[in-house]
């Protein structure tokens, strides 16, 4: 036995003698684009607004795991945390910058940065092979940037997702 229909919005609304009100619909999800000084895409993933991504990387000295961490607030690119597994070069916490605490493993966090990205995006340098550089979204979307342009620079860019309007 097939379970009955529910009976949708429109049936519901006019049954009870009530306006059928229009949900606004949740806005498209934002796009994290790599791109080269150039721009010409190297790769992008979405990231619906309130959801997250980390550029992870092994530490060019060390190998240790390394990893910030961001937000789509509202479609602003904010640096959420951090995760550094010891004040190896170029790591380290900065009074006033987030708050410090004991992180996974021997590492630590850097917690609640909640600092806002000037213009949504920042240049990098792809790190080699080794350092592998890669961006993994909230929702496992992987961007592998040391794969695919190993010692270039990249401009990481938090843009509006094309509307349906903008495709061919």
């Amino acid at each position: 036995m097939r379970p009955r229909p529910r009976p949708g919005r429109r049936l519901i609304a006019a049954a009870l003698g009530l306006p059928l009100v229009a949900c606004a619909a949740a806005p498209p999800p934002n796009r994290l684009e790599a791109v080269t000084p150039d721009g010409r895409l190297v790769g992008a993933v979405t990231v619906p607004r309130g959801s997250g991504w980390c550029l992870d990387w092994n530490h060019s000295v060390t190998g240790d795991p390394v990893a910030d961490c961001y937000l789509n607030d509202g479609g602003r690119m904010v640096l959420s945390h951090a995760f550094q597994p010891d004040f190896a070069a170029g790591l380290g916490h900065f009074p006033g910058r987030g708050v410090f605490r004991p992180g996974r493993g021997d590492g630590y966090l850097i917690d609640a940065i909640d600092e806002p990205v000037p213009g949504n995006a920042y240049r990098l340098r792809v790190g080699a092979p080794a350092v592998d550089h890669r961006i993994i979204t909230d929702d496992g979307q992987r961007l592998p940037l040391s794969a695919r342009v190993a010692g270039q620079p990249v401009i990481l860019r938090l843009v509006p997702a094309p509307s349906s309007q903008d495709l061919p």
